[in-house]
């Protein structure tokens, strides 16, 4: 897949560093990392487990702020946000598809999707049809008053996707969206962000092991030991995607 690029980049990340003390010194997890990312534009990351890969995702989602570096949206500054402005700019500009899909547990599909656009600010009636519509797209409406603790891990996965995108956001991140999906499961999900990505202009960043995951995102990036050692189109990576496609956290 390839599309013009705008001139104005949704995500930019320059010379980004994140080490974490282990109690003897500090221990780099990502080193130096520049990535660029436009509307319209779905990126993978890949690369083996402990690499950094989730690292760079709670970064780019501000659940972590690096040791150095900058990181623009819309080319804004967003590591010099407040905490309340950094707490709106998780609600309204960024969605987030979790592996652990974070449901709240004892509430329904329908609240689950709901609560988000509550905090939005959004009017009942326009709610009901923006869930009605995420819950369809990846084939769960007819869990719309089911409560989430009783659903399947699969069920779980695409209703936390279905809330990542309920809000309209600008960016979803999504940390193995596909990962407790069966393939014709996982291929919708992936339909669902290609049509957030052609008809939205969102940018979406998802982590996987999958290639045939990655191949259908417009760019993979490489992280490997924290460095970004390689970018490039899908085909560029399938062999060594496959040398990476095992299980477990990123």
């Amino acid at each position: 897949m390839h599309r013009h690029r705008p001139e104005e980049p949704v995500i930019e990340i320059c010379d980004l560093t994140r080490s974490f003390e282990n109690g003897v010194g500090m221990i780099p997890v990502l080193h130096r990392v520049d990535l660029t990312i436009y509307p319209g534009e779905m990126v993978a990351i890949m690369g083996p487990s402990g690499s950094g890969k989730s690292t760079l995702l709670a970064i780019l989602g501000l659940f972590l702020a690096p040791s150095s570096g900058t990181y623009k949206v819309l080319d804004r500054n967003v590591l010099e946000l407040s905490r309340a402005a950094q707490a709106e700019f998780r609600r309204n500009v960024v969605g987030f598809v979790f592996q652990s899909c974070n449901l709240i547990e004892h509430s329904t599909v329908y609240e689950n999707l709901e609560y988000p656009l509550i905090y939005a600010g959004i009017r009942r009636r326009e709610r009901t049809g923006r869930i009605l519509d995420a819950l369809t797209r990846v084939n769960m409406s007819h869990r719309l008053h089911h409560p989430s603790n009783l659903l399947s891990g699969g069920e779980q996965q695409r209703v936390a996707v279905a809330r990542a995108v309920v809000n309209r956001p600008r960016i979803i991140l999504a940390d193995e969206p596909t990962g407790q999906l069966d393939r014709s499961n996982g291929q919708m999900v992936m339909d669902y962000f290609n049509h957030f990505v052609e008809d939205e202009e969102t940018a979406v960043v998802l982590v996987t092991h999958d290639p045939e995951v990655a191949a259908r995102c417009h760019r993979i990036c490489y992280l490997e030991d924290g460095v970004l050692v390689s970018r490039g189109r899908p085909g560029v990576f399938r062999s060594r995607s496959s040398s990476v496609h095992t299980p477990g956290e990123a």
